[in-house]
């Protein structure tokens, strides 16, 4: 008997704090919701007659010095050989992306900072965490996958995660398919990182650079016996892309003569793949 009114009570514990968890959860959902459409109300305010802009030649620097193009086209980052004085020059570029207010900058100043930002962000988390043979080693919670949904840094009073600036203000404000080709997750399966920063000069170029680069390369999409096999990327982000028949058109605009020939006819993708092994040599 003692051990069944224990059991029962346990049992009982444990509904509570199945209820408790589940609760938490509904009241952190609503948080984040109301935490992203603040954030892109926010930061979706410019200032077009501003003609300031942001310093990005310290990470112009290193990716200058640790990127290199691998035989295969991915961009591989020499995590291993960075050097402390080099670590220290990255949490002092990202230190003074936080100082700025951005807010205050024109359109084409905003998006190469927030691209930049991300990017020297994510190479900072691979870096406090390396040796790691995946991004998605390193967790941001108890059940996560990844550290996209930790928040990292601090701009103009609002503590920011890589998911915020990514889908909470990069993809909501400018709306663009091409953000997906410049943001970069450190994995082999991801869009190339840059080999230059994002600057309001060349941005606009590095966005169609990247869309070409990208999807002319198998792993953002190739026809293997008369299957088109494509990025994961696409179908994470069909909101963004479209239908079938959308990202087909939009795969097709920038695809070169050899990939253009091989999709001739095609109007079905077969499968996804996507590979997160770390991007480096």
């Amino acid at each position: 008997m003692g051990r069944t009114i224990a059991f029962d009570a346990m049992r009982h514990w444990c509904l509570r704090a199945a209820c408790a968890a589940l609760v938490a959860a509904a009241l952190h959902f609503s948080a984040g919701a109301a935490h992203a459409a603040n954030l892109a109300k926010v930061f979706g305010a410019s200032n077009e007659a501003s003609t300031a802009t942001v310093d990005h030649a310290a990470w112009d620097g290193l990716i200058a010095k640790y990127l290199k193009r691998g035989k295969n086209g991915v961009a591989l980052f020499n995590y291993a050989g960075v050097t402390g004085g080099d670590r220290k020059a990255l949490k002092a570029y990202l230190a003074n992306l936080q100082k700025v207010e951005v807010t205050k900058l024109s359109r084409r100043v905003q998006m190469p900072y927030w691209i930049n930002f991300y990017n020297a962000l994510t190479v900072d988390v691979i870096l406090d965490n390396y040796p790691v043979k995946s991004i998605r080693e390193i967790k941001s919670g108890l059940f996560s996958s990844g550290p996209w949904g930790t928040e990292l840094v601090k701009v103009e009073g609002h503590d920011l995660s890589l998911d915020d600036i990514e889908h909470q203000i990069l993809r909501p404000i400018w709306r663009d398919k091409r953000i997906h080709y410049v943001v970069n997750c450190a994995s082999i399966g991801c869009p190339n990182l840059a080999s230059k920063a994002y600057t309001e000069k060349n941005t606009t170029k590095l966005l169609e650079l990247g869309a070409r680069d990208y999807i002319n390369n198998p792993r953002g999409v190739r026809v293997e016996n008369g299957r088109v096999i494509a990025s994961k990327l696409f179908s994470w982000y069909d909101d963004d892309f479209g239908s079938e028949k959308e990202l087909f058109a939009h795969i097709r605009k920038y695809a070169g003569p050899e990939l253009l020939g091989q999709l001739d006819g095609k109007s079905r993708i077969h499968d996804y793949e996507y590979d997160w092994a770390l991007n480096r040599p």
